[in-house]
């Protein structure tokens, strides 16, 4: 496998250096690329986003097998030790199938973030052991919001992400204007006033939820990994639903979204419908001031297709701005990883395509438990388990005094 991973990396690597052939070839004759060149620059892309999906693929079934590996260990270990009858992985993996297939006789089954839990935690990207995975042990809670992570490039960013036992309305100090530079004053003479300006950002606990079915066979097959497909499933549709308004939400009965509460970067040269030039990228960046260029939660948030576009883009010096990762490092652009989201728009004329700054700054707040409920009655006639699995959080900009910008398109 990991001669094959190698194999991969490779391949991705000379599909990048075949597109950079072909734009090179272009900038020297002066020209756009031609219709047919154009072709094969987006079937290039194709094939590195594929790769990219086979990585992510290949990380998924790994973490299964090792799942799989692990109980079926279980299974055929004939005098376990103490410890691993005890412990308290093995407690929830019992407790949760005993809940799933009924054997507990309780209808609702809260999942809980291992404890001890501090107020506020950063969110670690588990695609891969390097970005964190190694760090995190496998219960049903954190399966579930790897998968969570998965689906949401803001959850992937680095938010700032705060966990609370109850749902009540938080309300969250926030920055509005820093303090002015010092300036001069004559002996005895009176010091002007220079506070940085705070307010309060609110954050509520609006309701996500929906419901899944599975056959009583599925569910009773103890050979079947039901744990990590339900974490699996749940994690997916809730960090779609609630991932997207963390993105795009307005702020008004639902999360303030990031790219809501952005600020303008830079916007577009009017000779271009849209897209980004390599100079608007270069402002975008210089737009956030340097602490929060020098977080290591500063990053670009973007969608898959506007990857494409700054593919091509270069600096003043003709390199590209973007860099493939290598050895599990995410892809660069001028040095900062690059996160995708669904969620973001697309590049047009007048539409917020591409954010950049420190997401740290920006606070995502969850109800401490994922409720589960399960029901025979809801599909009786069809011989299906319904389960609802229920989340609540919320999401707003904490730090508005520019950390994180975004790039507007121009009207041509």
């Amino acid at each position: 496998m990991p001669a094959y991973i190698k194999r991969l990396q490779e391949q991705r690597a000379g599909l990048w250096e075949q597109a950079k052939a072909l734009l090179d070839k272009a900038e020297a004759e002066k020209r756009d690329l031609t219709a047919e060149e154009e072709q094969t620059y987006q079937r290039i892309n194709g094939d590195i986003d594929a790769i990219d999906a086979r990585a992510k693929d290949l990380a998924a079934a790994e973490q299964r097998n090792r799942d799989a590996d692990e109980a079926f260990r279980q299974l055929l270990e004939k005098a376990p030790s103490p410890e691993a009858r005890g412990s308290a992985a093995d407690q929830e993996v019992k407790r949760v199938r005993e809940w799933l297939t009924g054997a507990s006789g309780s209808r609702s089954y809260d999942i809980l973030p291992p404890k001890p839990l501090p107020l506020d935690q950063r969110t670690l990207s588990k695609l891969t052991a390097a970005a964190g995975a190694n760090t995190v042990p496998i219960s049903f809670y954190n399966r579930l919001v790897q998968h969570m992570i998965e689906t949401s490039g803001l959850l992937a960013a680095g938010p700032t992400v705060l966990r609370t036992a109850t749902g009540e309305q938080m309300q969250i100090p926030k920055t509005t204007a820093h303090s002015v530079s010092a300036s001069r004053v004559a002996e005895a003479g009176t010091l002007n006033a220079n506070e940085p300006t705070f307010g309060q950002v609110p954050l509520d606990a609006y309701k996500y939820g929906f419901l899944l079915q599975v056959s009583h066979e599925l569910a009773n097959d103890t050979g079947v990994d039901l744990i990590g497909y339900l974490a699996m499933q749940a994690g997916r549709a809730l960090g779609n639903g609630f991932g997207a308004e963390l993105v795009t939400g307005t702020g008004s009965s639902q999360p303030n979204g990031v790219l809501t509460a952005s600020t303008l970067g830079k916007t577009g040269a009017a000779s271009v419908a849209g897209a980004p030039s390599g100079d608007d990228i270069i402002d975008l960046f210089y737009s956030v001031i340097g602490p929060y260029r020098k977080s290591t939660s500063c990053g670009w948030l973007m969608r898959d297709g506007t990857v494409g576009t700054v593919r091509k883009l270069k600096d003043g010096n003709g390199n590209y701005l973007w860099a493939p990762g290598l050895e599990g490092a995410p892809d660069t652009i001028l040095g900062k990883p690059v996160h995708t989201d669904p969620n973001m728009p697309a590049v047009a004329l007048a539409a917020k395509s591409i954010l950049f700054g420190d997401f740290s700054t920006y606070f995502v707040r969850q109800v401490e438990a994922i409720r589960f409920e399960r029901s025979d009655d809801y599909a009786f006639n069809t011989d299906l388990i319904t389960y609802r699995a229920i989340l609540r959080g919320d999401g707003d900009q904490v730090d508005t005094t520019g950390a994180i910008k975004h790039f507007i398109g121009n009207a041509a």
